[in-house]
């Protein structure tokens, strides 16, 4: 009687672990497709900001495009340190080795100085929650080169 007890109450014990970790996990990852949909928003308030860039030419300083791509890039910033206070952030795999847990490979570039299968180039920022992939970074990846 007293072993069924105990096996009763160790049952119980792990239920209740068990539940406190799905609840933790919960409250750490119940934002996770909402990131996805902002992490969208940063990649085109990013490119916005590299275009207006590109657009500012030295010989020809538009005030009004300076302004706004000033406004962009706070506007990018604070949206960096959102992310950041929420656990996300975005990886940085230059020169990284290729990992398919948080990459994917969309092609394959000459190894020019660079070891094989390292990655060379990066076509989409990927990001993680909490050390949770949410978006894989699209890659690409250094191969030897055929001769």
């Amino acid at each position: 009687l007293q072993e069924r007890y105990r096996k009763a109450l160790a049952d119980s014990e792990n239920v209740r672990r068990r539940t406190q970790k799905f609840v933790e996990d919960a409250k750490l990852f119940g934002i996770q497709s909402f990131c996805r949909d902002l992490v969208e928003v940063a990649d085109i308030l990013e490119k916005t900001a590299e275009s207006a860039t590109e657009e500012a030419e030295p010989s020809n300083p538009n005030p009004t495009l300076k302004k706004i791509y000033e406004g962009l890039s706070l506007i990018e910033a604070k949206l960096q340190s959102v992310f950041a206070k929420h656990g996300l952030q975005k990886m940085n795999p230059v020169g990284g080795k290729y990992d398919p847990y948080d990459h994917e490979i969309v092609c394959h570039v000459p190894a020019e100085g660079m070891q094989p299968g390292t990655i060379a180039l990066v076509t989409q920022d990927g990001y993680k929650l909490h050390g949770r992939t949410i978006r894989h970074a699209l890659v690409g990846v250094a191969v030897e080169s055929q001769e």
